[in-house]
């Protein structure tokens, strides 16, 4: 059975190839902005990890959460849930970090001029007013790095605007500084609990039971293949559910499970919303 263009929409069938291809796609609405909340994902209720700060996965089948609503499920995509988004599409976009890539989103003339004599040649993208320079390789993304340079990669979306010219290459670490230098460092916040009675041992476990779980701790983060923001706080919860109340976390600890994170792509503002977020579920 055929699905034509003029049932599925010419935006539906460029997502499908994309998908095909292993990268999480998403409709944009006029304007080049995702779909906002449903009713019942309004504000974030329903926990949905796009809200940047409340982590957890949403249930939600309709495509409401912006960059984390990106999948590569055909049958996601070709969903009763998402036609009506596929009807009212402008455009498409996709989830670089998702796909594995980073985009250097050049604005104007000026940035163009200095990725060129600054940055590795690689894939180039035609943009309304200039251009999508796209390495392999993910990392945190930021806006307004420099005049005119945004870059995108985990938790964003970059616009679909054809595969471009040139070949690809590997993320230089040029342009990760250029993230890396932006923000202002965030140390883990650290659960000052009361030590337990007898001293401050854990009263319950041995010293290598904890030096396991957290070497287990920063093995599940490295090892997530999608979903980093979601095993971050999963991780933290786990930790902290165990030795949250008996006092045996050190800020040592928390500062080796926010480096593991943070090599994931995760930001130290993220990591710090992740652990006071799971704090806050457990009550401490």
């Amino acid at each position: 059975m055929t699905q034509p263009t003029e049932i599925w929409g010419e935006h539906l069938l460029a997502a499908l190839a994309l998908a095909a291809d292993g990268v999480p796609v998403l409709p944009l609405r006029p304007g080049k902005l995702p779909f906002g909340n449903c009713r019942t994902c309004v504000a974030n209720r329903c926990s949905g990890r796009p809200s940047m700060k409340t982590p957890g996965p949403c249930t939600c089948p309709a495509p409401c959460h912006g960059w984390a609503a990106a999948t590569t499920d055909p049958a996601v995509l070709r969903s009763p849930e998402w036609a009506r988004a596929w009807r009212e599409a402008a455009a498409v976009a996709y989830h670089p970090g998702g796909a594995g890539l980073t985009v250097v989103d050049l604005d104007n003339a000026a940035a163009i001029a200095w990725a060129r004599e600054t940055l590795p040649a690689t894939r180039i993208v035609a943009t309304t007013r200039g251009e999508h320079w796209l390495y392999q390789g993910a990392m945190t993304s930021a806006n307004a790095v420099r005049d005119g340079v945004d870059v995108k990669s985990s938790m964003a979306y970059a616009r679909w605007l054809g595969p471009g010219t040139g070949t690809m290459t590997a993320l230089p670490d040029v342009v990760r500084d250029l993230v890396a230098k932006k923000p202002a460092a965030v140390r883990p916040a650290v659960v000052t609990m009361p030590a337990p009675t007898g001293g401050g041992t854990c009263p319950h476990r041995t010293p290598a039971f904890l030096a396991r779980g957290i070497a287990m701790a920063e093995q599940r983060i490295a090892e997530a293949a999608s979903a980093v923001h979601a095993t971050v706080f999963a991780t933290f919860l786990a930790v902290l559910s165990t030795h949250g109340r008996c006092g045996c976390l050190t800020g040592a600890h928390t500062e080796r499970l926010f480096a593991a994170a943070q090599a994931k792509g995760e930001s130290p503002r993220h990591c710090a919303d992740a652990w006071a977020n799971a704090c806050s579920r457990l009550g401490l």
